[in-house]
């Protein structure tokens, strides 16, 4: 099991606070293995990473992104090419993200040799709804990424993260479409890719509890009332009666799912 390795003290309201900075490495556990062969799995079925050199994560510091990162730099260089990773974090008191101080993962990308970059937000009042700050924070990551010569962008969406994109897509504008693992983004010159695509959150949250950063939550002032949490919800009460039904729609989604993204 990977231990912490460093410590830094950090400001956040207003008072201080000491960080324990968890750094995940292999060896793993029988978890952590099983998450790197799932990602392992989406990088090399869905080329992922073929003739990438470099590759930029979005890292918005909670336990997906993060596990995200550890994973990558666990993976590249064996079996896949060394490719080179930056990070890149969109900060400020109303960014979707898990409202670290910069410190906190400048430790982390320091041990793990991976550059950092940070991109304040231009938010200066609480967000009205998700659409608009999530295209903001793209723009940002897009450009940043691009800034570094990473044309490709991964991104910590999981299993559980299509399916209920897929719902939202189907009750709401009768499409049955969900993140896809590979995405060009032509109008950024930029490519999305979901390497824990294969990965449920379930699995996600307890690697983080295992390497000691499971206790960062989203700051997001409306994501607890927004709609991805309502159909989040929805999913939870639908599995006491069809317990499979995360796997069924994963696999229906992969299988019959719209390729309309990709169609530009």
């Amino acid at each position: 099991m990977s231990q912490p390795l460093a410590i830094v003290t950090e400001k956040s309201h207003n008072s201080l606070n000491i960080h324990e900075i968890p750094i995940a490495r292999p060896p793993w556990t029988t978890l952590g293995r099983k998450l790197e062969s799932m990602c392992r799995k989406a990088l090399h079925e869905f080329k992922l990473v073929e003739g990438v050199e470099s590759l930029a994560v979005a890292l918005s510091g909670g336990k997906d992104s993060l596990t995200l990162l550890f994973l990558l730099k666990a993976i590249l260089g064996r079996g896949f090419p060394p490719i080179e990773l930056h990070a890149i974090h969109v900060s400020g008191p109303y960014s979707c993200g898990a409202g670290l101080g910069k410190g906190y993962l400048e430790e982390i990308c320091k041990h793990l040799g991976v550059n950092l970059v940070i991109c304040p937000t231009r938010s200066s009042a609480p967000p009205k709804e998700c659409y608009s700050c999530s295209r903001e924070r793209r723009s940002l990551i897009f450009a940043a990424a691009k800034e570094v010569g990473a044309a490709t962008v991964a991104f910590g969406h999981h299993r559980d993260d299509s399916i209920q994109t897929l719902l939202m897509n189907l009750f709401h504008k009768g499409e049955f479409a969900a993140n896809l693992p590979k995405v060009p983004m032509i109008d950024y010159g930029v490519t999305i890719i979901r390497p824990l695509i294969y990965i449920a959150e379930e699995q996600i949250r307890e690697f983080a509890k295992i390497h000691g950063f499971a206790r960062i939550t989203c700051q997001c002032p409306i994501g607890q009332q927004s709609m991805r949490q309502e159909i989040k919800e929805l999913i939870t009460t639908i599995e006491e009666r069809f317990p499979n039904v995360r796997t069924n729609l994963a696999q229906a989604a992969h299988h019959y799912g719209s390729q309309k993204a990709l169609q530009k």
